[in-house]
Parts: structure tokens; C-alpha cells; sequence
């Protein structure tokens, strides 16, 4: 018996189920941010699916064979980029609830344009909405690869066909459920990442690194997180971790957070609870580097791992389960460039429209997004650079958020906020381009760097020279 087959079978049901049975899209404040009034619990549940899925998972995993402990890295800056979210996430929830704002780029075009009907503000608004959408198709393209790698090995299908399904059936159920139906299905998805964390990973490390006692064997550069060179490192903490601040997906389940205690202790538990899976995860990259002597693509290593500690029964369990996780992210990371998308490319607001205009509107993008983020999985299936260039090409907005969320009122900072965003982008997509042609001369996932630092330095100068003429 085919247990892939039987299990996807199970999962496929139990998905149509609950979409049915528990997904009720009645207005637009359900499917964007689930009615506000969602508990703690669930939104743990939920982001922690998001930050430790099948994307992340496998991207870790492939980092660790790659890189070693700058994996981990990764995972102490994301926690303490929670710690720095909830000093600010009971402010964002509030303002989102008085304004009825829905989204992040919807915050800081509220926060800097004073007059929206203005040239201006639709410049700024697409900009802010473009440069967040352009990030986030190379975090749904991971998820692709992710899936596509997965189904590949499990079912024998090339991975051309298996990019292609896996689109498919992220667009579909995507544009049927909304934010609601993600956050029912992810935290059965968490419970399956949870099950397979405990029943293969843990053991198969311990088993596969000699009680963790052989990992002394790999090179030192592994071993110490110097593998992309000692400034990645340090960067990690000063500019990946307020990052979490900016990212579309937590302030989606910050505004949508019962209350502002609510969004607050998410924060809280969401950080310490995804710490442990960010050292496990890179940990199976690591063991596979030991076990498999013969290079090999590091998208592969998960599969290749849970191959080496299951029987056919457990590894069709935690191949679905893997499946169920990248959904789990695709989903969500398709749902918040749609919305963007409808909500800050047009000048007409959700709150304007119909509840069915919004769904052909979105579900429309939706298919186009997807169909687009399958084609750079395609052309470009390498998930460690999609995944990272994805994870630091946010920190660009984080010195225009800061200013927002601490000065009450910063509309005469607007172009500057603009030249800000727009400069660390071009300066990231310059690195990025560079290293990934010239990776003798740069790093290519070190591109965050300067433009986290030229983002900051246009904003602060831009800041004093607007303050010291006021004055």
C-alpha cells in the first residue's frame, strides 16, 4: 500500500472539512483579520506555524547542511525580534481596530500621507505595497520548492509537475478560506510539525550524530556560524531581529488579536516557543552532512533525512505532514500580497466594496500571484537564497516603522520615508545580484546589510535636516 497516497487522502479530508464546517467568510473584517477577536492560544498556534513550517523547516534544514550554526543564528534574532514586537504590539492592534486598518502597508500609508487622494499618496502607496509584495514572492516561491522537492521524491513525478500542483492547491484553498481558514487549518499543521519533531527529528539527530558527539567532526566554519562570514552574523540580532516588527504576516494576527493583552502574550509565547525548532531544524542539516559524504542540493535534505528514520508507514505521515506545513505558509504568505494588492493598489477600500466584489477581486490576484511566485520557483529552485533574500529584504522598513510607531504624527516625513524604502531596496536588490553572480566577491545572503544601513541613514538624515529647518 501506498501510505503517501493514504495519507494525503486523510489530510485532503480533513482540509475540505474543516473549510466547510468551520470557515464562515461572512464580512470582510472575518476574512481579512478573523473578526479581531481572535485568542491567544490560536494565534500562537497559528504564527508559530507560519515561522517554523514546511518553508522555514526545510529552508533551516538546508541552511544547516549548508552553513552550519548561522542557522541558529537566524532563530535567536527572530526571538528577539518578538520581545521587541510586544513592547508595540497592543499599540498596533488598537490603532488598527480605531482606523480599521488591515495590514501593514496600510498602516504606514495611513501613518504618512495626509491627503490620499493626493499624486503623492498613490506613489507612496504602491510603493510601500510593491516592495512588500516583490518580498513576499520569494518567500511563496520557498514554499514552492519546498513542496515541489517533497512531492518529487514521494511520489516519483518530476519537479516541474510537482511545482505546479503544489500551486494549484495553495491558490485554491487560499482564495476560498481568508485568514480564518488559515488560522483553523495551521495549528493542525503545528500539531503535525510537533508529532514529526518529536518522533523522527529529535531521534534521528541523536542517532545520526553519535549522541550529538560527531558534529565536533565538521569544519570549523559550521561549527562556529562564520560559514557566510562573521558581519552575517553579527547583523543578525541588530537588523533581522526588529524585522519581525515589519513582517505582513505577524501584523496580520497582531490585528487580529482579541485585545491588546492578547497581542502582547502572543508575542511573547510565539518568540520563546519557536526558538527550540530553529536549533533542531539547522541540527538536520548538520547530521546529514555527517551520514552522506557525496554532495547534494540542500532542498533535499529533508526528505533525504526522513527516508534514513521512518518505516513507509511514518514516512508518508511526515511527508504530508511536511506537505500540510508548506501549505500552511503558502497560504498565508498568498492571502497578505492579495490583499495588499486589492486594498493599496486601488483607490477604492475594501470597506467600500461588496463582499463578493472582494472576493473575485482577490481570488483573481490570487490565481496571478500564485502563477507568478510558481514561475521563480521554476526558473530559480534554490530555496536557501529564496528563503533569506525574503527574511532580509524586509529589514528595509523597519527605520520608517520605528519612526511611525513612536511620533504621533509623521506626515511631513513622507518623502523621506519614501526615499528611505525605496533606497534600501535598490540597494539590496544590487548586493543580491552581485553576490549571487560574483559570490567570490560578496555574500550574496549578506545583502540586507547595506540595505538596512543606507534605509537608516537616508531616514535619519533625511529626519535632522527636516527637524533643523522646522526649527
Amino acid at each position: 500500500m501506498n501510505w503517501g497516497i493514504f495519507w494525503l487522502c486523510i489530510y485532503l479530508a480533513l482540509i475540505a472539512y474543516l473549510t466547510i464546517r468551520h470557515v464562515k467568510v461572512r464580512n470582510i473584517e472575518s476574512y481579512l483579520v478573523n473578526n479581531r477577536n481572535t485568542k491567544t492560544l490560536p494565534l500562537v498556534f497559528t504564527t508559530l506555524a507560519t515561522f517554523v513550517g514546511g518553508g522555514t523547516s526545510i529552508g533551516l534544514m538546508a541552511i544547516g547542511y549548508e552553513s552550519g550554526f548561522a542557522a541558529v543564528g537566524i532563530g535567536i534574532a527572530y526571538v528577539i525580534g518578538f520581545f521587541i514586537l510586544s513592547k508595540f504590539a497592543g499599540k498596533i492592534r488598537q490603532t488598527g481596530f480605531e482606523n480599521k486598518i488591515y495590514s501593514f502597508p496600510q498602516f504606514l500609508n495611513q501613518k504618512y500621507i495626509e491627503d490620499p487622494d493626493s499624486k503623492f499618496a498613490r506613489i507612496f502607496a504602491a510603493s510601500v505595497s510593491g516592495v512588500n509584495i516583490f518580498i513576499f514572492f520569494f518567500l511563496l516561491a520557498a514554499q514552492f520548492v519546498g513542496m515541489a522537492s517533497l512531492l518529487k521524491f514521494s511520489f516519483g513525478i518530476n519537479y516541474e509537475l510537482a511545482a505546479i500542483i503544489s500551486c494549484l492547491v495553495v491558490i485554491i484553498y487560499t482564495a476560498m478560506a481568508g485568514l480564518s481558514g488559515v488560522i483553523i487549518t495551521d495549528m493542525m499543521q503545528f500539531v503535525a510539525i510537533l508529532i514529526m519533531v518529536v518522533l523522527i527529528f529529535i531521534p534521528g539527530i541523536f542517532a545520526d550524530t553519535n549522541n550529538l558527539k560527531s558534529l565536533s567532526e565538521l569544519p570549523t566554519s559550521l561549527l562556529n556560524g562564520s560559514y557566510y562570514g562573521w558581519a552575517f552574523i553579527i547583523a543578525l540580532p541588530l537588523f533581522l531581529a526588529p524585522s519581525v516588527l515589519v513582517r505582513l504576516d505577524i501584523w496580520q494576527r497582531v490585528l487580529a488579536a482579541k485585545d491588546q493583552k492578547t497581542a502582547k502574550k502572543m508575542s511573547i509565547y510565539s518568540g520563546l516557543g519557536m526558538l527550540p525548532f530553529y536549533i533542531i531544524f539547522p541540527l538536520v542539516g548538520m547530521a546529514i552532512r555527517l551520514v552522506i559524504s557525496e554532495p547534494i542540493d540542500p532542498k533535499d535534505v529533508t526528505y533525504l533525512f526522513i527516508d534514513r528514520h521512518t518505516s513507509s508507514f511514518l514516512l508518508g505521515f511526515a511527508v504530508i505532514g511536511l506537505l500540510s506545513a508548506l501549505m500552511s505558509s503558502g497560504d498565508s504568505y498568498l492571502n497578505l500580497i492579495s490583499i495588499s494588492a486589492i486594498n493599496d493598489f486601488s483607490t477604492k477600500k475594501l470597506k467600500e466594496r461588496s463582499l463578493n466584489k472582494m472576493h473575485s477581486y482577490i481570488r483573481i490576484t490570487t490565481l496571478v500571484f500564485g502563477i507568478i511566485a510558481m514561475i521563480l520557483a521554476l526558473t530559480f529552485p534554490k530555496i536557501v537564497d529564496l528563503m533569506v533574500v525574503g527574511i532580509g529584504m524586509i529589514v528595509i522598513f523597519v527605520p520608517v516603522t520605528f519612526l511611525a510607531l513612536i511620533k504621533k504624527q509623521v506626515t511631513q516625513y513622507y518623502t523621506i520615508a519614501l526615499l528611505s524604502i525605496l533606497g534600501g531596496f535598490i540597494v539590496n536588490l544590487v548586493f543580491f545580484i552581485w553576490g549571487i553572480l560574483r559570490p567570490e566577491e560578496f555574500e550574496a545572503k549578506s545583502s540586507f546589510i547595506p540595505a538596512f544601513l543606507v534605509a537608516l541613514i537616508v531616514l535619519l538624515t533625511g529626519y535632522l535636516i527636516k527637524n533643523k529647518r522646522n526649527s
